[in-house]
């Protein structure tokens, strides 16, 4: 496993990449620890080797904080779902488009079961790889930003980053 640390106008951005490019965890953050811990065992494949650069990863990170808000849409991501209705949420996080949020009724529905908006919020909580699965991107009902694990300012300034 690879990772790196880079700087954005949001502070230090960290990703952790299986050999094969795929993102494993990633988010506003230099605590490599900490983001190495938000990868389930299962997906853990040896060591971390420091890199200044994670190629493809690398450059979608950058060029989403310099405004290409689509970037990351094309990059790899490995999560540990356990079950089909998280495995649906991130699909569905993926096909959420910038500068669009939605609420965690409307990704329930998305991801095949539209009673289930706990369970969505909850598909968001354990998702390891922000950015990449753009959970920043759903809502509460009422419009206010809700939880994010990288904190409530930085879940406004990223809608804000996307409604331009």
């Amino acid at each position: 496993m690879n990772v790196s640390t880079v700087e954005t106008w949001l502070g230090p951005f960290t990703a952790i990449v299986a050999d094969d490019g795929a993102v494993l965890a990633s988010g506003w953050t230099a605590d490599v620890a900490a983001l190495a811990a938000l990868i389930h065992p299962s997906l853990r494949d040896g060591d971390l080797v420091p890199r200044r650069h994670l190629g493809a990863v690398s450059t979608a990170i950058l060029a989403y904080h310099e405004g290409d808000l689509r970037a990351p849409d094309v990059v790899p991501v490995r999560q540990y779902s356990g079950g089909d209705f998280l495995a649906g949420a991130w699909r569905a996080l993926r096909a959420v488009p910038p500068g669009v949020p939605i609420t965690y009724t409307d990704l329930a529905r998305r991801a095949g079961n539209p009673a289930a908006s706990r369970a969505a919020a909850s598909a968001c909580a354990r998702n390891a790889a922000a950015l990449f699965v753009p959970c920043h991107r759903i809502v509460r009902t009422d419009g206010s930003v809700g939880g994010f694990r990288w904190g409530p300012q930085i879940k406004r300034r990223l809608l804000d980053h996307e409604a331009r």
